[in-house]
């Protein structure tokens, strides 16, 4: 039988994979806008500055009011989208019997952060419609 030390090793170094998964993907952006930075021309002219919808000329001002709230349902259901994305691998992991009490106190905390968020959206008057 592994003691508790070995398996939080072995737990925590799949971590450690996404975590180097990561800064590869951080990387490779950063190598991608640096080579863009690098090798386009830069030929700067009244006309490229100009601003551009669908070939028409811009008439009036570039100025929109937008209601803000829209974007707060958004981020709040992107909220808990991730949320329920996350609880179905949660729910496989919980069956394996090694990592259960540690993987339901992860899971705890986390949806301990998501109340926190939704009883702040909801104190703040964000979730009503009108």
């Amino acid at each position: 039988m592994q003691g508790p030390t070995v398996l939080a090793a072995g737990y925590f170094q799949s971590y450690s994979a996404v975590g180097l998964l990561a800064v590869v993907g951080v990387l490779f952006v950063a190598v991608a806008f640096g080579a863009n930075r690098l090798l386009r021309p830069v030929v700067p002219s009244p006309e490229k500055l100009l601003t551009y919808e669908c070939g028409v000329d811009p008439v009036g001002e570039g100025w929109a009011h937008t209601q803000v709230r829209y974007y707060v349902y958004a981020f709040l259901y992107v909220i808990f989208a991730v949320d329920s994305i996350f609880l179905f691998p949660w729910a496989t992991v919980f069956a394996a019997p090694e990592y259960g009490a540690a993987t339901l106190v992860e899971m705890f905390v986390f949806l301990g952060f998501l109340a926190i968020g939704l009883l702040y959206a909801w104190k703040k008057g964000v979730l009503s419609w009108m």
